[in-house]
């Protein structure tokens, strides 16, 4: 399902503004999220189980973009700018496309947002976490 059109490609203005949106919802997930752990068992950066705390916290993370891309292809944040995340191949977007697009994204970020800027060199303005997981985000009309 290729669309070598880059005239429907999503803009990396988009993507910033969807991600603003997401990680709105996102903080406020984690915060709730993480007060069952963090506060009972007094978890800060000193305490032996920070490691695995912050395994969890991605975990959070993971579940809940992996439930939004895998139930539809939106996150709130993409369904309000009218973008649809798709798997390459014309399927549905799967746990797999998901765990992939996550650990893409989360190079994206490690890089200073080189991976996203990637975006801007790539013909189909695709960035990592598109190529990693082959998938891409779409514009919709509704």
């Amino acid at each position: 399902m290729k669309d070598n059109n880059s005239n429907h490609a999503v803009s990396l203005l988009r993507r910033i503004a969807i991600m603003f949106y997401d990680s709105i919802l996102l903080i406020a997930l984690l915060f709730f999220a993480s007060l069952p752990v963090a506060v009972p068992f007094e978890i800060t950066m000193e305490h032996p189980f920070y490691p695995l705390f912050i395994l969890y916290i991605h975990l959070v993370a993971f579940l809940f973009f992996g439930w939004c891309w895998t139930r539809g292809g939106q996150t709130l944040g993409s369904k309000t700018w009218k973008i649809k995340l798709v798997a390459d191949s014309g399927n549905n977007v799967t746990w797999k496309h998901a765990f992939l697009r996550y650990v893409g994204s989360l190079l994206c970020w490690l890089s200073l947002g080189v991976g996203f800027l990637w975006c801007y060199t790539n013909k189909e303005r695709l960035a990592w976490n598109d190529i990693i997981s082959k998938t891409r985000l779409k514009m919709i009309s509704e």
